[in-house]
């Protein structure tokens, strides 16, 4: 009778690492649109899992090589269910979530992958994913004090955190709030944005036949000026909108039960070498007002942000 000795080979333990999607202030105006950390190397058949941490709606998105951005809500089309395997092959991407959503990705190959936010344009990352025997850079710990610090930083950017943009009458007569502003910066592994959803300032005073503008500072979040019944669809402006020669919108609210919206007013996309230019955005709103009054707007994105202001119409 032979003897037959099986070996048993120890099992592979697959680690599970944790990162975070978004950062916000206390009052929610801040916010970090940024993967926390948005660079981080992890071993074959290992799974990450994103916790949302922010009100702000993103996406955690893996696209294929060389597939062509979709625009939102479209998805890869279609959305995934967590926990998601990516390798490359096949698009992988959440729903738009907010906290306290979590989603989970295997990743069982190596190569190095990118993955971005639907909604927010400047908002990446990327995954290296080594071989079994190649030694990690960093650990765990290492990548939540990585978060922090980005975060951290991202928030409270020191230049951008100042008096903002009063609502003051100007040269041309008009009276100019900034509908919110922000910053891109970037870090090895990606780019991140600090969107600041609020009006400034906030409650504008002005008379009969007055105008005031809204302008969006902000180089990468779009944001709605909206009075009224807040529209379904909130990216084309409502009809009662015309433009100006200087490209412009332009409403006229004749009286306090009228509902005007600008539809999206955002920065033209970034020009990059050997892609074509691309075409002026509309950034500017304004609004002529006939009746005195009290006129509140919020921006239709952000209002559960607290992006809210009014308009204060005396005779």
């Amino acid at each position: 009778m032979v003897a037959v000795v099986v070996i048993a080979m120890p099992q592979v333990v697959h680690a599970q690492w944790r990162a975070t999607v978004g950062a916000q202030s206390t009052n929610l105006a801040r916010q970090a649109l940024a993967f926390l950390p948005n660079e981080i190397w992890i071993h074959e058949g290992d799974s990450i899992t994103w916790k949302f941490d922010v009100a702000e709606l993103h996406t955690l998105t893996f696209l294929k090589s060389g597939q062509v951005r979709p625009p939102f809500p479209v998805g890869c089309p279609g959305f995934s269910s967590s926990p998601a395997t990516f390798d490359g092959s096949t698009c992988v991407s959440t729903p738009p979530l907010v906290t306290p959503a979590t989603f989970t990705v295997e990743f069982p190959e190596i190569g190095n992958f990118k993955f971005a936010c639907l909604l927010h344009p400047d908002m990446t990352g990327v995954v290296h994913v080594l071989k079994l025997s190649t030694a990690l850079p960093h650990t765990q710990d290492f990548y939540e004090d990585a978060a922090e610090d980005e975060a951290r930083e991202i928030l409270t950017d020191a230049e951008l955190d100042k008096e903002h943009a009063h609502a003051a009458e100007h040269g041309d007569g008009h009276h100019h709030v900034t509908a919110g502003f922000g910053e891109v910066s970037a870090t090895p592994g990606g780019t991140n944005t600090l969107s600041v959803n609020r009006f400034f300032e906030h409650t504008t005073v002005i008379h009969v036949g007055q105008i005031v503008e809204w302008g969006n500072e902000d180089p990468a979040t779009p944001h709605t000026i909206t009075f009224g019944t807040e529209p379904v669809n909130p990216i084309p402006p409502s009809a009662n909108v015309a433009i100006d020669e200087d490209g412009a919108l332009h409403a006229t609210i004749h009286a306090l039960s009228d509902s005007v919206h600008s539809g999206f007013i955002s920065a033209s996309p970034q020009d990059r070498i050997g892609l074509p230019q691309s075409p002026l955005a509309v950034t500017r709103f304004r609004v002529t007002f006939t009746k005195a009054g009290t006129y509140p707007y919020i921006c239709a994105l952000h209002d559960v942000l607290g992006m809210k202001g009014k308009v204060i119409v005396l005779p």
